[in-house]
């Protein structure tokens, strides 16, 4: 079992930054892709931008330009750079982790309000 948790959640005005971290447990982290998922109230949950063991990255059209994720397969954590935020970035922010299954984290909540 695969644990997940992700940190760095909080409020920001609008045009602030914040960076999002999901660390993972377990030995084989680096075969996982990894990836960024958002919901606001009343919304389905949205994809954000995902990873692969490869590095190759995939935005949202929304974020595309403002946000960017990495990895970091020493430290079993992936990272979410987000710059230029809006009031409609505003969400519970999750990550997860797949390889045949899907593992998710419990969340953090972001908001971007002045």
């Amino acid at each position: 079992q695969v644990q997940v948790v992700e940190s760095g959640g909080g409020l920001v005005q609008p045009g602030g930054s914040l960076r999002l971290s999901c660390a993972a447990s377990g030995s084989f982290f680096r075969f996982y892709t990894a990836g960024w998922y958002r919901q606001a109230p009343g919304k389905q949950r949205e994809l954000v931008a995902t990873i692969t063991s490869g590095l190759s990255t995939n935005y949202a059209d929304s974020v595309k330009g403002r946000f960017t994720i990495s990895r970091d397969n020493a430290k079993n954590t992936v990272y979410l750079q987000m710059n230029t935020l809006k009031p409609e970035d505003t969400a519970v922010y999750y990550c997860k982790l797949s390889r045949g299954e899907d593992y998710w984290g419990q969340g953090t909540q972001v908001t971007v309000s002045s």
